[in-house]
């Protein structure tokens, strides 16, 4: 048994004239209506944790199973923490392995590079990396990190995972999306780390305490890629149950 996951009515009526005129709309407050929605309604522990105000660098896993629309992820975390975050947020589709993969590639890439200017929100290539995604990789973190130094009390969010996992288990990031996330918290932002997950028929959310990411200094740039990412997926797997901790229980 799952949850029940709907839309406000008339939904899709409201956001249609953003996607093909243009302008914005905040994103904590389609989150709260779609929460409304919600049934039944969302779960929230360590609610003493939520944000209330940045500088803050949410990270939460990319919970996956068949049926369940990942946008719900961002979609809670947005509906819950009082301001809007600034989500890095995938930029295409992929469907590997099905005939109208490239259709959907196209058609996505259009709408997600809409929404994300609807919301103010970056980009990144989808995972796993393709080689023709390098420099549009590297100027998305350029641009994040751009946001950051811009935007010094911001509230980020991040899935550092990137994509869906096995049976929502949580997993090793890519290369690099270590040293991405320690170039952040070495701009002052602290890392607050976020469970989602379902379990007994409700739609989960935990959040954990906020911490300063530390790493050793005279690491290599490998060693602190891997260091920050065992670090942070750890955090993360705190706030989920044992069955989809993986590696870092």
């Amino acid at each position: 048994m799952f949850p029940e996951y709907s839309y406000p009515p008339f939904a899709y009526l409201r956001l249609a004239p953003n996607v093909f005129f243009g302008g914005q709309r905040s994103f904590h407050h389609d989150g709260q209506l779609c929460l409304e929605q919600l049934k039944p309604p969302l779960r929230v522990l360590g609610a003493e944790n939520i944000p209330q105000r940045g500088p803050c660098l949410i990270t939460f896993n990319h919970y996956y199973r068949s049926g369940f629309n990942a946008w719900w992820m961002a979609l809670a975390l947005a509906g819950i923490v009082p301001v809007d975050i600034h989500f890095v947020m995938t930029g295409e589709l992929t469907w590997p392995g099905k005939w109208y993969a490239p259709l959907g590639q196209a058609g996505s890439r259009w709408l997600l590079r809409r929404f994300s200017k609807i919301y103010g929100f970056t980009t990144m290539p989808p995972m796993p990396p393709r080689e023709k995604d390098v420099a549009t990789r590297a100027r998305s973190v350029r641009e994040t990190l751009a946001f950051a130094r811009q935007h010094p009390q911001a509230v980020l969010g991040l899935a550092p995972e990137g994509g869906d996992q096995p049976g929502g288990v949580l997993n090793w990031p890519v290369s690099g999306a270590g040293r991405f996330v320690l170039l952040l918290a070495e701009q002052g932002f602290p890392l607050l780390p976020v469970g989602l997950y379902e379990e007994a028929g409700e739609f989960c959310l935990r959040f954990g305490a906020a911490y300063r990411l530390q790493v050793p200094r005279g690491l290599g740039q490998d060693e602190k890629d891997r260091r920050t990412s065992q670090t942070v997926m750890s955090a993360i797997a705190a706030q989920l149950p044992p069955r989809l901790r993986g590696g870092f229980g």
